[in-house]
Order: C-alpha cells, then sequence, then structure tokens
C-alpha cells in the first residue's frame, strides 16, 4: 500500500491519470497476481523453457490460455501461435579438437578451460587457417573507422576483443558488434573465422558459466526473412583470462592490449605468427516452435491497423551444467518476469475497460536466447495487416529493489523517449538512460529485431545510480543469478516494484496508442536509417 512511501503515494494520482480513485491500488496483491505467473512460468516442470522443448511448448500453452482470459483476440497464423522452423547445431566435444599450431608444433586448446566453438549454420567441420589480431574488428563508415584497413584477412582467422572506443557513440558501437554485420563485414575482407575475446569492461558472465553453456543448440532460422549474410566457417570463443596464449608468437603480449583499452587508446593489428586448427563434430538437425500472439483491438477506424507492440522473450536456456547441484535453468527474471507482465497488462487492459485508439498488439515471442530469433520472425513475417508503429519491450527487468529510476534503452533515440518521460513526470520516478552502453543492451534484445525494420522501439529495466546499494545488488545479481540455476523462484522480488513497474509500461502503452501521431526516429538518430 501507499502509506508512509511518499514515491508509492506518488505513483497513485499518477498512474490513473490524476484522477485519485476511490481505493488506492494494492500494488502488494497486483505484485502477487504478477508473481503467479513467475511461479509456473519459472517451476522446474518447465525445465527452463528452451526454444522447441517440452518445457517451452506448456509455458506456450499457459501463456494463449492467460491471453484468451484476457480477451485478446488470436493474431498469430495458428489462432494465437506463429510458428517457425529453427536449423539446430549441437558440438560433439569427444570428437573435436581445436588446436595452435607454430611451424610444426601443434598445441592444443582446452574446451571448456579456454576456448569453446560457438556453432552457426556455415560451421565447417575442418578449418585450418593463420590468425590475425584485429583490434576491435569494428568496419565503421559513418565514422571512417576500419579495424580491417590495409591488412590481408582473406582464407585467414580474425581475432578481436569485444567492444570499440569510448568515443565512439553507443548505439553505432553496438549495431556494429550485432551478430550480421560481423559476419557480413568479416565475408566482405574474405576471413573465414572469427576468435572472440570479452572485452573485461563488458563481461556480463564469468567464464565458467559461459563454457558451461557450450553443449546447449545453437540456432538458426530456417527462413530468417532478410539477406542474412552466411556463418563463419569457424567462431571461436577464447578465455579473456586465458588470452595470452594466443599472442605467444606475435611478438606482443596481450597485456598490452589490455592496457590501450585501459587507456582508451587505438589498438594495434597483427599477426599471431600461428595458425589455427580446428575439427568440429557437428550434430545437425531441424525444431519447430512458436511465437504466442493476441491482439487488443483498437477503436478508432482510422487507426486501428495501426499496432503499437509490446514484447518479451519466453524462452530460457533450458537444461545445463550442473551448479551446486541444480540443471534446471529457470529463467525467474530472464524472462519469466516479462512475459507475466504482458499477461498482467493486458488483464489490466480488460478490467479497465479501455478503449484505445490504435490496436496493441501482444507476442511472447521465442528464441531470444539464441540470437533474437523468434522476434526476428516476427517483424519479418508479421501477422496482423497493417503497421507496427512502436515496440515495447521488456526482458529481464529485474524488480529485485524498490522502483526508483525507470532505465530506459533507446530514450534518446526516438520521440517514444518523450512518451516515457512525459508518463513519469510527477510519478516520482526518474527516467535514465543506459550507463553501461559497454554492454550492448539496445542490440541485446528483442526490441532491435523491430528497430531493424523502422519501427522505433524502448527496452526497460529498474535502474539506479553509480555507487549506490542497488547497483551492488545488481551486479551481484548478475554474477550470481544471470544464466545460472539461481534464476529461479526463491531470490528476494519486490513484488511492489513489479506492479508499479507494469502500471508504468500500461500508462505508456495507452499514451502511445492514443496519440494524434505515431512515433519517429529522432533526426539526428543512427537507427533512422531502417526506416523504409
Amino acid at each position: 500500500m501507499t502509506s508512509g512511501n511518499p514515491l508509492r503515494a506518488a505513483l497513485v494520482p499518477f498512474l490513473f491519470g490524476g484522477a485519485i480513485p476511490s481505493e488506492a491500488p494494492d500494488w502488494n496483491a497486483l505484485g502477487k497476481r504478477w508473481w503467479s505467473h513467475v511461479e509456473f512460468l519459472a517451476d522446474d516442470a518447465l525445465e527452463g523453457r528452451d526454444t522447441g522443448s517440452r518445457g517451452y511448448a506448456k509455458a506456450a500453452e499457459y501463456v494463449e490460455a492467460r491471453f484468451r482470459a484476457a480477451g485478446l483476440k488470436p493474431a498469430g497464423t495458428r489462432g494465437y501461435r506463429q510458428p517457425m522452423e529453427f536449423d539446430v547445431e549441437e558440438i560433439d566435444e569427444a570428437r573435436s579438437s581445436l588446436e595452435l599450431v607454430h611451424g610444426g608444433s601443434a598445441k592444443p586448446l582446452r574446451f571448456g578451460e579456454e576456448a569453446m566453438f560457438y556453432l552457426t549454420a556455415g560451421a565447417e567441420e575442418s578449418v585450418d587457417a593463420e590468425a590475425v589480431f584485429v583490434g576491435y574488428g569494428l568496419a565503421v563508415p559513418e565514422l571512417g573507422y576500419d579495424d580491417f584497413a590495409d591488412q590481408n584477412l582473406k582464407g585467414k582467422i580474425a581475432v578481436l576483443v569485444s567492444g570499440g572506443p569510448a568515443a565512439m557513440p553507443g548505439p553505432i558501437k553496438a549495431h556494429y558488434q550485432w551478430s550480421y554485420e560481423r559476419r557480413r563485414a568479416l565475408r566482405r575482407v574474405g576471413a573465414v573465422g572469427m576468435v572472440r575475446i570479452a572485452n573485461p569492461k563488458s563481461i556480463d558472465l564469468p567464464w565458467s558459466r559461459m563454457a558451461a553453456s557450450r553443449f546447449q543448440p545453437k540456432m538458426e532460422l530456417r527462413d530468417p526473412g532478410e539477406d542474412a549474410p552466411a556463418g563463419l566457417p569457424v567462431f571461436v570463443y577464447f578465455d579473456t583470462d586465458r588470452a595470452e596464449r594466443l599472442f605467444e608468437w606475435s611478438g606482443h603480449r596481450f597485456r598490452e592490449v589490455l592496457d590501450a583499452i585501459e587507456h582508451d587508446r587505438p589498438l594495434p593489428h597483427f599477426p599471431l605468427g600461428a595458425r589455427i586448427r580446428s575439427r568440429a563434430a557437428i550434430r545437425r538437425s531441424r525444431v519447430t516452435c512458436e511465437n504466442v500472439a493476441g491482439v487488443y483491438p483498437g477503436s478508432d477506424p482510422a487507426l486501428k491497423d495501426e499496432f503499437v507492440v509490446l514484447t518479451a522473450h519466453l524462452d530460457h536456456v533450458g537444461i545445463g551444467a550442473p551448479v551446486n547441484g541444480d540443471r534446471i535453468y529457470s529463467g525467474a527474471m530472464d524472462n519469466a518476469s516479462g512475459s507475466a507482465s504482458l499477461i498482467e497488462i493486458a488483464n489490466s487492459l480488460k478490467k479497465s475497460g479501455a478503449r484505445p485508439r490504435r490496436s496493441i498488439l501482444f507476442v511472447a515471442v521465442t528464441g531470444e536466447e539464441k540470437g533474437l530469433l523468434g522476434s526476428q520472425y516476427y517483424a519479418a513475417h508479421p501477422t496482423v495487416k497493417g503497421t507496427m508503429v512502436a515496440n515495447l519491450n521488456m526482458d529481464c527487468f529485474n524488480p529485485i529493489f524498490p522502483l526508483k529510476y525507470l532505465e530506459v534503452q533507446g530514450l534518446e533515440e526516438s520521440t517514444l523517449g518523450d512518451d516515457v518521460r512525459a508518463v513519469a513526470s510527477g510519478s516520482g520516478i526518474r527516467v535514465q538512460s543506459d550507463h553501461e552502453p559497454e554492454r550492448n543492451l539496445f542490440i541485446r534484445s528483442d526490441q532491435y529485431s523491430f528497430i531493424r525494420k523502422g519501427v522505433p522501439a524502448l527496452m526497460f529495466g529498474l535502474g539506479f545510480l553509480p555507487g549506490s546499494p542497488e547497483e551492488k545488488i545488481m551486479k551481484a545479481w548478475l554474477a550470481e543469478r544471470y544464466h545460472a540455476p539461481a534464476d529461479d523462484l526463491a531470490q528476494p522480488v519486490d513484488l511492489v516494484a513489479a506492479a508499479q513497474f507494469n502500471a508504468i509500461l500500461e500508462r505508456l502503452t495507452l499514451r502511445v496508442a492514443d496519440a494524434d501521431r505515431r512515433p519517429d526516429w529522432k533526426p539526428e538518430s543512427f537507427f533512422r536509417r531502417f526506416v523504409r
């Protein structure tokens, strides 16, 4: 309830358009209702909701039933469902190898300890090629920046560090690190592979958890809906703490690279004096999985074929390597939380009898953890006839402390940023932009699939101030629970914060749906280029 908390008291008139209702909302009760959906979706019985799994099928059935109960109309190609096919690749490490070759000597790399394959549809079973260090491995024509200039990479493997120069704008830096852009750039210069070393400034997962994920199936869409570049013959992740091995014969040290990163100096480029030889035994198969979509119809005959799209990914990473005896990666915050919010916002619209001018489309997407695949498929093959005018995406918004700051990815890129500021005005909640741009979050969730189709979009999370207790809590969550079995139903959650977050997203959705003009990219936005 609101008593004793000025922030929560301020939220009452704010969330009801300035009019105080006869009874203040019971935030705790609303949060419990939201949590009830998380409890089902993150239960061990769903086995982590991996794309194409039995557990995901149960989750999709649950969301469909809740969409129907909330009065949403079917918006898939088969009722509420939109099926799609995936190519699946899995590594058989027992029959695979990875070596550094110098002169006549071959030194094996230990899977899981030093390196791991990242498979794509273009992966080849045998690659033997010279390795070249290419700095950040970025080619950004807008800024005249090219890590591949004056280098011969034809038939070679590019070794790079993730990230980019501090002065490079975050959105541009993020876009050119997106997987398709990486592939295009490397294919353009004739490279046959990539070794990626994580930048110490942007590591979300410790290497041990990255390595533990290497047996999980990798997937690509059978029909990506665009001119997708071919995958690389070999793609390897290398542990940052052991990357010095790659530089043994180069005349350089990896610590020189780390020092340049730390002081934001240009990274050098040089041959590594070694070849990388890979043998990858790959199991290939296909699987079908589904998005779940429902629509709350608009009331304005002139605008009802324009859609405000709310998204959250329903999948997680399934069953993996055990941590403290637990093998089920439940994904309570990532992203049963956002899927539960889709359901609760739909419920609230039905209860209020809202009559938005534009239609509101709710899509629980699959395959986010495989590379934003479900949202990519939806954005390329929309199931509604009309125009998608905005995307509001919820992914791992993490209500693990009180809601004081709302962090918004893409805040400065479109007029949606103005809308969210207007919605938050007078609420006691402050809106902040991404203060960790090196993590590339704006391209790492489903909003980016819509952005690449020209649709203005935002993603949301609970924010905090640098150096605050909330920052400490969030960093501990990332270290201990992100993509780990500990992201389960036993973790502490602020139910009031979750309910208030849902209310803010609902009001923002209605504001965009009722506006006279559809959202637009700001003139200076890098992402305006995607408008067709």
